[in-house]
């Protein structure tokens, strides 16, 4: 049987896994999106469900300092004598630090601190008890050892490995297998050329003797659909069987551009006749590859459309920053989402009444429901396909002079277009056609026929053109120009994949 590649489709990043009997957990990088951390669980490594967040309050993941790609970096999953431990950086605020909970759905703890620079933090329990903390600096691997209940640092930081030569050495794992300890990076950049490495010593700190194979992972100057491949985490499954999950990019277009952001992907993992690890066909991975051999576990099909009528959020939907509690609501209207925009607005660093998802497949359609009668001028509510504050394009009803609109936006850096047209009393619908390479926008006023607005090149909102590490989220927002808005409500969501 085989699977079809990524396994988590949509901006999940830098991927790290963990086993725990026959139970697999994984968790990527969120950056400037609160909740933080989204947590996932399979039975088979093909299959994943969203279990929740590992960073829930604003106490665990302060955002307001948070510019676009900033916030949390790369996080790494372990299980040790009963405990899950997240270890993460918030790069806009407390550094380096970790979470542990002993069960995965939570609740996790406040955060604890490592008082150690760098990024790409990890962990490895060895079986002496001791606790060694890697992580990426100064182009460089370097190692600690940590009491795990504190936090506190019980060594200096001491160099372990400069890699074999690629830019930005980062996203260090250690592992121990057959009595040897075993110490993957990622090279080149989370770019074009990224890659894993490995190197292996018979002791933590090294010196560590890097693999003859080297890189055991990449995509560089390949003719394939999937490129960028790197951050990688290995897995030994309950069968034996060892797998590794890495993310990577899907480019649509030449010159290449992609704007779902990084994905996760899996792969199998074989290891040499002289002990060294390999993933893929020599480096390399397809779309499509041989599952694992482990009983395929399904998990029931998400809902296309979100009526808002459960008292929390799903998993899916994330907010930018901490939210203002004042700026959403669903309770105030039972049935309804309600948005209340502030003077935030969707091109400022702040935290905009926003609530989104991940665009996840190059073909979708999207369109939700909109009841809303803006009050002032100024006002306005819809739907935005975000990439960053600098290159966004917005759908949305808006009071413009006195009159109610319907307003298209393309916002690409320092251009910015708008079209207006006047928009009848009553709900709206709001729609998105996504394709690879462009999204359509129109609505459909109570009562009226379908109107067309207007289109926008998804590579305008690429990685390539608009920077960042992020990918694109598809939201729904308000904002007012003069503070508390007037109650935007939506009574319904759809995401449709298109196959």
């Amino acid at each position: 049987m085989q699977y079809s590649n990524p396994v988590i489709p949509g901006f999940y990043p830098d991927p790290s896994i963990c086993r725990v009997g026959d139970d697999y957990y994984l968790v990527t990088s969120s950056f400037e999106y609160f909740p933080g951390v989204p947590l996932f669980h399979s039975k088979d490594l093909v299959n994943w469900r969203q279990i929740g967040h590992c960073l829930m309050t604003e106490r665990q993941l302060p955002l307001a300092n948070a510019g676009s790609s900033g916030g949390i970096y790369a996080p790494t999953i372990r299980h040790h004598d009963g405990w899950f431990y997240v270890v993460t950086t918030n790069v806009s605020g407390i550094g380096n630090f970790y979470v542990r909970s002993e069960q995965p759905e939570g609740p996790w703890s406040d955060p604890v601190p490592v008082m150690q620079e760098g990024i790409d933090p990890s962990l490895f329990f060895d079986e002496d008890g001791r606790v060694y903390f890697q992580y990426a600096c100064y182009g460089s691997i370097y190692q600690c050892e940590i009491d795990i209940s504190t936090g506190s640092m019980l060594t200096e930081s001491t160099l372990i490995w400069e890699g074999t030569g690629g830019a930005y050495p980062e996203a260090p794992h250690l592992y121990k297998v057959n009595g040897l300890y075993y110490l993957m990076i990622s090279e080149g950049g989370t770019e074009y050329g990224h890659m894993a490495t490995i190197a292996r010593s018979d002791s933590p700190y090294g010196p560590y003797s890097p693999c003859p194979h080297n890189p055991i992972l990449s995509h560089r100057s390949l003719n394939s659909s999937i490129h960028a491949t790197g951050h990688a985490d290995l897995v030994q499954a309950h069968d034996g069987s060892w797998w590794a999950v890495f993310l990577g990019i899907r480019p649509v277009s030449y010159p290449f551009r992609h704007h779902l952001g990084r994905e996760t992907f899996l792969a199998p993992v074989s290891w040499t006749a002289d002990g060294w690890p390999i993933i893929g066909e020599g480096g390399r991975i397809e779309p499509l590859m041989e599952a694992p051999k482990l009983p395929e576990v399904r998990w029931p099909l998400k809902a296309t459309r979100d009526d808002f009528d459960e008292p929390t959020m799903g998993f899916d939907w994330i907010f930018m920053r901490n939210p203002a509690p004042e700026s959403w609501s669903l309770h105030e209207s039972p049935g309804n989402l309600v948005l209340r925009g502030n003077k935030t607005s969707l091109d400022d660093a702040g935290a905009p009444a926003f609530v989104g998802r991940r665009l996840c497949h190059l073909s979708c359609s999207i369109a939700a429901l909109l009841n809303y009668e803006p009050e002032r001028d100024g006002e306005e509510a819809g739907l935005t396909v975000y990439m960053n504050a600098r290159y966004h394009y917005d759908l949305a009803v808006k009071l413009k002079e006195g009159r109610k609109v319907i307003v298209f936006r393309r916002t690409v850096g320092s251009l910015r277009t708008e079209s207006v047209l006047d928009c009848p009393a009553g709900s709206v619908i709001l729609k998105l056609e996504a394709r690879p390479e462009w999204f359509a926008f129109s609505v459909q006023p109570d009562q009226s026929d379908e109107l067309e607005l207007g289109s926008g090149e998804s590579h305008l909102l690429s990685t390539e053109v608009a920077g960042g590490f992020t990918g694109v989220i598809v939201a729904m927002y308000a904002l007012c120009e003069t503070g508390h808005g007037s109650p935007a409500r939506f009574d319904w969501f759809d995401y449709n994949p298109v196959f």
